[in-house]
């Protein structure tokens, strides 16, 4: 690849290969401006560091994440029922990480483990996502008078065995599902929900 073709989405999926390979600790700017073909001074150029170069990995893998669930947050219909699909979403895309492959996963978890501002920005966000459907459902009369924020919040950490990757070893449990519904049932009553709002 010719130095003037080398764009930041170009350096970073060659980051991602050369960290399938040999994880964070050991890849370096060099491997992957080797894998590019340029110079490691033409990654330079884009990512000042190493550790700017594996924050921004991090940040495009979370990306993955939360965008889509951007949808279903801003979507229509009753709350209770998008706040079920965005959990579900949520811990589908994570476990489908996970399962399909492990490896990448596994290299993502350890990177994001050492980017914590990246982290907390993407904690953020969804903490934002929930908490305006929370706002959506406390507006319409369907959700308790509860504070949105700290609504979204509890329910992000309520929900953490399903999504974090730290819990990623126990998603392979056949009884996952319903572990799901039985939290639902308690975020539900906690939101004062209407009406209960079964999974599909």
């Amino acid at each position: 690849m010719a130095p003037a073709a080398l764009t930041t989405e170009a350096i970073l999926d060659a980051a991602e290969d050369v960290l399938r390979r040999y994880g964070p600790a050991k890849t370096t700017v060099v491997d992957v401006a080797r894998a590019l073909g340029v110079s490691h001074g033409s990654v330079y150029r884009h990512f000042p560091a190493k550790a700017a170069l594996q924050d921004a990995v991090a940040r495009r893998w979370l990306a993955r994440v939360s965008e889509p669930l951007e949808v279903t947050a801003d979507g229509e219909g009753p709350a209770a029922q998008r706040l079920l699909r965005w959990l579900q979403q949520l811990a589908a895309v994570k476990q489908r990480m996970a399962r399909e492959d492990p490896e990448l996963f596994a290299t993502f978890e350890r990177l994001t483990a050492e980017a914590r501002e990246v982290v907390a920005a993407h904690v953020d966000q969804l903490t934002a996502q929930v908490s305006r459907i929370v706002a959506a459902g406390v507006a319409s009369g369907e959700f308790a008078q509860v504070d949105p924020p700290t609504a979204g919040r509890a329910v992000l950490q309520a929900t953490a065995w399903f999504h974090h990757p730290s819990h990623a070893a126990e998603w392979r449990s056949p009884g996952i599902g319903a572990e799901l519904d039985a939290v639902w049932s308690l975020i539900s009553a906690g939101l004062g929900a209407r009406s209960p709002v079964r999974r599909d």
